[in-house]
């Protein structure tokens, strides 16, 4: 070969093999596929699974309540061998108070304790508009690990869950798995904070040729700056804190 029909190989060679970046909305979403059960493939040999769960009212826990769920939590993490890989995520999330009061209203029965339950519907309604500044709070847990197939993942990633799932319940708390539709809901909230209303069915991915990502990108994700970045027409910021006291008091 000549130098110029090298060159001319080298250069469609980088044509189809990339530059390593992604160059779409939908590319700089990292995994690679997510399955109805819930089950995400991150990488070829790296699948995760998500669980939410509530909050726990400790600071109002008798002492040796209090005691009970620190130990039970401690058992939590000690299960977490290092072939587990967590990431906790907590999300507030901008809310529209009237479609979120929609869901606290209790339906009239038509018998005598339809003043009781009007009331009480008052109460919680009252409560939401006053205490959570249009905000909705959700607390997550995802694991990771590494498998040789999809069908091994699956079946570890769900003695994980229960396992975990009994270490809430333990400690108070309610938790559940979440399945693929509600992955991509929680996902979507947060590449849409604006609030824009989620709309995905899983027969529409064949006759459409899109895959789950095509649902849940924002319009354009821009980094440019060490700290901040941008999705579709909001900013955001990161922070990395290290804690390296070997000990906390």
């Amino acid at each position: 070969l000549t130098r110029a029909e090298k060159k001319e190989i080298q250069a469609v060679i980088r044509k189809y093999k990339g530059d390593g970046k992604p160059h779409s909305a939908q590319a700089s979403i990292p995994y690679e596929a997510m399955y109805q059960d819930g089950v995400c493939r991150v990488t070829p040999r790296t699948f995760s699974k998500c669980i939410e769960f509530t909050d726990i009212s400790y600071q109002l826990a008798q002492a040796d309540t209090k005691t009970a769920i620190f130990e039970n939590l401690c058992d939590l993490y000690n299960y977490l061998d290092a072939s587990i890989h967590v990431q906790f995520s907590f999300i507030n999330r901008k809310i529209d108070p009237k479609q979120y009061a929609k869901s606290f209203e209790i339906r009239a029965q038509g018998d005598d304790f339809d003043d009781i339950r009007s009331e009480y519907s008052d109460i919680l309604q009252d409560q939401l508009v006053n205490g959570n500044n249009g905000l909705m709070k959700r607390k997550f847990m995802t694991y990771t690990i590494e498998a040789d197939s999809l069908k091994m993942a699956r079946a570890r990633l769900r003695r994980i869950e229960t396992d975990l799932l009994g270490y809430f319940k333990s400690m108070g708390a309610s938790a559940w798995g979440l399945d693929a539709k509600e992955r991509l809901e929680v996902m979507h909230s947060i590449f849409h904070p604006d609030g824009e209303p989620f709309s995905f069915d899983w027969k529409w991915l064949a006759p459409s040729g899109l895959s789950t990502k095509d649902f849940i990108a924002p319009s354009s994700f821009r980094f440019g700056n060490a700290r901040m970045f941008g999705l579709g027409g909001k900013y955001g910021a990161v922070s990395f804190l290290q804690i390296l006291s070997p000990e906390l008091s």
